[in-house]
């Protein structure tokens, strides 16, 4: 079902009387990047996956974002469909959406998925590369800026052996709005640190990366997983990334059984 809350786009699948997990995608993606986790949890869980202001089908606005916008449409979705107490799962973008969610308020949350992401803000040279890429999109356009980042959220074994998953996820992003695009790279550049939180995260916990990660590589992830108590930490073969769509066999397994095994 499409919904649409506080200007976002929202799609709801499965059984409103099941726990709940929400999906939160990454950068520069939409709802559809956890469409294998959708298919695979839809009949036991009760799912919501949401386009992030500026991306896919939700509002765009002036691009003035900042992650703190980000995390009160989180809430408000929410707020409107009377949630509490669901399993909160982001990846890179979508993991700072939900490490500052949970850091927020975290009695809202009842476990938490974080995939190929960071609890550490921008330092000053990626905080530079982002200032880059926005001004690349200005003077050269989206289009560019894409052919050049999407290659990198992916492993080289998937480039060479799943050509039409790098063609699909670069339409998809050639297919936003440039003044969203932008206004995620400001939003992200703009986070603040939750490294602090994290050994006070007391809610069920999964830490999941590629092992070909060249963004979030597994010694980040695998320092997150460190600091949060009693966290389970896993490594995605043949995945980079975007390990949800490379090898999403895996990673709905591995989501699964945690969910399985937290929740019922």
């Amino acid at each position: 079902m499409r919904l649409i809350i506080n200007n976002l786009t929202v799609y709801e699948f499965g059984n409103p009387v099941n726990p709940t997990v929400v999906f939160v995608h990454g950068f520069p993606f939409d709802h559809r990047m956890w469409e294998h986790q959708i298919n695979a949890l839809q009949n036991d869980y009760h799912i919501i996956a949401y386009d992030c202001r500026g991306l896919g089908q939700s509002y765009v606005g002036d691009g003035q974002y900042t992650m703190e916008f980000y995390v009160n449409d989180l809430f408000s979705i929410l707020d409107d469909l009377n949630l509490d107490k669901v399993v909160l799962c982001g990846l890179s973008m979508g993991g700072y959406i939900a490490l500052r969610a949970v850091e927020k308020n975290i009695n809202r949350f009842n476990g938490l998925i974080l995939c190929d992401t960071k609890a550490s803000p921008d330092d000053n040279a990626a905080k530079i590369k982002r200032g880059e890429a926005i001004n690349q999109i200005n003077v050269e356009g989206l289009e560019k800026f894409i052919n050049t980042f999407i290659p990198n959220t992916l492993c080289t074994e998937t480039i060479q052996n799943n050509p039409q998953l790098l063609k699909m996820l670069t339409a998809r992003a050639k297919s936003q709005d440039p003044i969203g695009v932008k206004g995620a790279q400001y939003a992200i550049l703009s986070r603040t640190s939750t490294e602090d939180f994290l050994k006070n995260i007391n809610i069920p916990s999964l830490v999941i990366v590629g092992k070909f990660d060249a963004l979030t590589p597994p010694d980040v992830m695998r320092e997150i997983h460190k600091q949060i108590p009693n966290s389970e930490f896993v490594i995605v073969p043949k995945a980079g990334h975007m390990c949800p769509l490379e090898n999403f066999e895996f990673v709905n397994e591995i989501i699964k059984g945690f969910l399985d095994k937290k929740l019922k």
